[in-house]
Order: structure tokens, then C-alpha cells, then sequence
């Protein structure tokens, strides 16, 4: 009697920390919606909210503000949970949606695109105006995530081959992740100064870019994942404790790997190729909510997306405040506050 009522009292204050984090993301961004670099009034903002005043500032509120608040709160749930289910399925508390190398080969997708066909790969020279009309960024985005579903692909179907050990994904992914950076690094020594800028720009992690079109696309992808991975959340527990442990439990343990690895990387592919390189964001908020919630995946996935939507409206609305005229690369922030945590895990983990 006393456990069951233990374990109802655990499940409520789960729930609970969960409507907490509802709440917290709703918050936030409401707040992101008055807080920008624009030096607009709390009084403009409402007014621009319901599209009276200043045309400029109506303008600045629906296409730039709410776009990036509305992909900050996807993009961020997205990769938040793509990091828990690697860590799962790896057996690894480093893994992150960069240990397929994903973000490496939509790096060089997004290079090729700008370099070889928009930035003038020794053809258009350092004509700005030549970028500037041959430049597309969902032609862009899509070679980036095109080129990251191949990546994602080829280290799932070499990992086939040793019966998907968590050790060999992970070395896979390093020595794949590698070759994409080799590409990069070659492909940029021969662009010109037009091509180069533009693509070195790219990689920076920028909510900015966002649009409406880009925000439906990633929330459905992102939506799609996080309500597959939930459907097989019991699975991913049994994973938990081993893999003998699950197949007893007559789970198929290499196809929940598959599938769990390539919806986790097509999620961050997608956000990737649209927004550029957010790091740390799948490491930070898995760890807080398994430290706080457990790792139970029923609490641990809804979890999960609140809190990487939470982190990165704080860090959103934190690089909106300190631009001083312009918006500090979101990326850059996430980062700052990444490194130290990283540091933390790697250090409070030294007895192991």
C-alpha cells in the first residue's frame, strides 16, 4: 500500500513539474514578444500585437518577432528530445544530435549551395549582386537536409552491419562527421570572399531566418517524431536496462534503434538545415530532467520538449537584448552556457 501511494505521489509531482514547464514556455513566450533590439515600447508591442500603429512596428512583430519566438519553441523542443532518445539508444550521457554528424553534413550541404552555386564557385567572382540573385535559402536548406538524410543513412546502414552496437555508432558517426568536415574545409579554400562570408554566416545558429513556411515545416516533423517516440516510450525503458533485458521483454532492439536514431536525426536535420547550428541544446535539457524527473520516457520525452523550447526562448530573448541594434547569433549563446555544463558532466562523472 505504501508504494502504491509512493508511486502515485512521484506520478503527480511529475505531472505537476510538467504543467510547470507548460506554463514557463507560455511565459516566455509571451515576454519574447515585447523584448527585442527594435527599442519598441511594451505599449507598441501591444499595439503592433493587434495590428494597429506604426506599419514598421506591426511588421516587426508578426514577420520577425513571432516567427523566431514560434521556432525557438520548436526548434528547441526538437532538439532537446532528439538528444534524450540518442543518449537512450547509445547508452552514452554525451550524445547529442551532433553524434551522427548530421550537423557536419549539413554544414557542407549548406557550403556546397552557397559556394558552388550562389556565391560564384569561381564563376561569378565577388559580385555581390550575383549572390544576391542566385541566393535561395530554401534551396539551401533543402541541399543541407538533403545532404544530412544522406549522412544519417549511410552511418544507420554501415552500423547494420555490427548489429547496431551503441559503440560503433558512435565511432561511425565521428569518422563520417569527419569526412563532411574535410569537404567543408576543402570547399571553402577554393570559394571567393562573397562565397566564403555567406557560408560561414550560414553555420551560425540563427533563429532570424525563420519564417512561418520554415516554422510549420520543423513543427511537423518535430511533432510527428516526438509523438512516435512516445508511442514506443516503454520500449525505450526496457532499453534502459540492457539490451538482453529488452529483447526479453520481446522488444526488437535493432529496429528501435533504427527507427528511434533516424526519426531523432531527420528531426535535427530539418531544424538544422533551416536554422544552422545550435549546439548543446541536446546535452543541457535531457540531463536536467533526468536528474530532476527520472528517466522514465513517458515523463522524460514531454519533458524534454518543454525544456529545450524554454532554454531556447531564454537564450532568444537574452541575445535580443545585449544585440545592441541586432541579434546576437542565438547558437553563440546556447553555447556560452553549454561548454560549462558539458564540463560539469564530464567532471562529475570521473569516478566512472
Amino acid at each position: 500500500m505504501t508504494t502504491i501511494l509512493s508511486y502515485r505521489k512521484s506520478r503527480r509531482r511529475q505531472a505537476n513539474a510538467v504543467m510547470l514547464l507548460l506554463i514557463a514556455v507560455i511565459l516566455l513566450a509571451f515576454a519574447g514578444l515585447f523584448i527585442g533590439s527594435s527599442h519598441m515600447t511594451m505599449r507598441d508591442s501591444f499595439g503592433a500585437l493587434f495590428k494597429k500603429g506604426n506599419a514598421a512596428q506591426v511588421r516587426i512583430l508578426w514577420n520577425i518577432r513571432i516567427p523566431r519566438i514560434l521556432a525557438a519553441i520548436i526548434a528547441g523542443a526538437g532538439l532537446s528530445v532528439s538528444g534524450l532518445i540518442m543518449q537512450t539508444n547509445l547508452n552514452n550521457p554525451m550524445a547529442s544530435p551532433a553524434t551522427l554528424g548530421v550537423s557536419n553534413a549539413a554544414v557542407f550541404g549548406a557550403n556546397l549551395s552557397i559556394i558552388a552555386f550562389a556565391g560564384g564557385f569561381l564563376s561569378t567572382g565577388n559580385n555581390l549582386n550575383h549572390y544576391a540573385v542566385g541566393a535561395n535559402p530554401y534551396a539551401t536548406s533543402l541541399v543541407a537536409f538533403l545532404f544530412s538524410t544522406l549522412s544519417i543513412l549511410v552511418i544507420l546502414g554501415l552500423c547494420r552491419l555490427r548489429s547496431f552496437q551503441p559503440d560503433v555508432v558512435v565511432l561511425a558517426g565521428i569518422a563520417v562527421g569527419s569526412v563532411w568536415t574535410a569537404a567543408t574545409t576543402i570547399l571553402q579554400f577554393y570559394a571567393t570572399d562573397v562565397g566564403l562570408s555567406a557560408a560561414v554566416i550560414w553555420t551560425f545558429g540563427d533563429l532570424g531566418r525563420a519564417a512561418y513556411r520554415t516554422d510549420l515545416i520543423m513543427a511537423v516533423v518535430v511533432l510527428a517524431g516526438a509523438l512516435y517516440f512516445y508511442a514506443v516510450s516503454w520500449r525505450l525503458n526496457a532499453l534502459l536496462g540492457g539490451d538482453a533485458a529488452a529483447k526479453s521483454m520481446g522488444v526488437n532492439v535493432e529496429l528501435l534503434r533504427f527507427s528511434s536514431m533516424l526519426a531523432a536525426s531527420l528531426i535535427t536535420a530539418v531544424c538544422v538545415s533551416y536554422l544552422g547550428i545550435i549546439g548543446f541544446v541536446g546535452i543541457i535539457c535531457p540531463h536536467v530532467v533526468k536528474r530532476l524527473l527520472g528517466y522514465d520516457h513517458r515523463i522524460s520525452i514531454p519533458a524534454s520538449l518543454l525544456s529545450g523550447s524554454i532554454l531556447l526562448l531564454l537564450a532568444d530573448t537574452l541575445s535580443r537584448s545585449i544585440g545592441n541594434g541586432s541579434a546576437l547569433p542565438v547558437g553563440a549563446i546556447t553555447s556560452l552556457a553549454g561548454a560549462p555544463f558539458f564540463l560539469a558532466i564530464i567532471f562529475s562523472r570521473k569516478g566512472e
